[in-house]
């Protein structure tokens, strides 16, 4: 009996234990709507990044002669009133949200929200006063109004400043390419996604700061950019990825609706947002037929949409759960 339990012991002593993360991922995958949730996301984005290689048109290709036709082994998905290819459009609308969502949450989130998150609650204070007091000021309007307004402010700016450096360069295509676009977008998405996220950070290092592991490093002499990004951030990863989680939905949606009203991607580059909206906004004008008899025009993009959403919230809620130990 002795020789069985030192057997055991020992086989435990030998298997190595699992890091933090690959028992975070465990947990993870035990849920599998959510793993599922996350598999269908990275199809999604995957569609997205290699439309140049998937497409089976060109986006811009039009063609009067084959407009409003139906899904068939040519066209997946169908064409749209210029007689333009449906899966193509879509393809590139996904690559569209998938450049500005993950551009936006890099300068916006990571970026400006986590390290304005990390100042406010480690010196406090009044750098920690402006700061909040600047963030309440800008989350006190309506976030998609103030979204429209920077954008359609903004956009007449980039565009004669894209303009006036294709004259004086002599480089071509910086308007038609998206560019201005993308930056226009950016631009304006940044209010709705550095102050949340700047808020979160905040509260956690209000606690950390205070921490034993902190108060040791700052009476050896540590710097202070090297405790803030060394010792106190590694500590706050796990609600940055959970709110990053949720937030990517959100930042998506707020994309697709500038689109929607004209203030987002402009023709040609296609987007999901704008694809909604062409076909709205003939069905506002009194033909409805339209989503009678072809309602893989707006099926198509309003599915993957929604399939994104839906699934970045699932995604999100077991992340809270397999990351925050109260709610195991």
């Amino acid at each position: 009996m002795t020789e069985i339990s030192v057997s055991d012991s020992s086989q435990t002593e030998l298997s190595p234990p699992r890091g933090h993360w690959r028992s975070i991922w465990a947990r993870f995958r035990k849920r599998r709507l959510a793993f599922i949730s996350l598999i269908i996301i990275a199809f999604i984005y995957l569609l997205g990044i290699f439309a140049p290689v998937l497409q089976t048109h060109d986006y811009r290709e039009i063609d009067l002669y084959r407009t409003q036709l139906g899904p068939s082994a040519e066209n997946w998905f169908g064409t749209d009133r210029a007689g333009r290819d449906l899966f193509t459009r879509v393809l590139w609308g996904i690559q569209t949200t998938v450049i500005i969502t993950v551009t936006t949450f890099i300068t916006g989130s990571l970026f400006l929200g986590v390290t304005i998150g990390l100042m406010a609650g480690y010196f406090r204070g009044w750098i920690d006063a402006i700061i909040m007091r600047v963030g309440e000021v800008v989350s006190a309007f309506p976030d998609i109004l103030l979204i429209i307004l920077l954008a359609a402010t903004l956009r007449p700016r980039f565009v004669e400043f894209a303009r006036d450096l294709e004259d004086s360069t002599g480089i071509s295509g910086i308007v038609s390419s998206g560019v201005v676009d993308y930056l226009v977008i950016g631009f304006a998405l940044l209010p709705l996604s550095w102050f949340g996220m700047m808020r979160l950070v905040r509260g956690q290092v209000l606690v950390l700061r205070e921490a034993e592991y902190v108060e040791a490093a700052r009476a050896m002499g540590t710097s202070t950019p090297r405790i803030l990004f060394r010792h106190i951030l590694p500590n706050v990863v796990s609600p940055i990825i959970v709110s990053v989680s949720f937030g990517i939905g959100a930042i998506a949606l707020s994309e697709i609706v500038l689109s929607f009203f004209g203030l987002g991607v402009q023709p040609p580059r296609p987007s999901l947002g704008l694809m909604i909206g062409e076909v709205v906004s003939r069905t506002g004008a009194g033909s409805h037929n339209i989503i009678r008899d072809h309602p893989e025009q707006l099926l198509a993009p309003i599915i993957v949409v929604w399939l994104l959403i839906f699934c970045w919230n699932i995604v999100g809620d077991a992340l809270n759960d397999v990351m925050n130990p109260r709610a195991r």
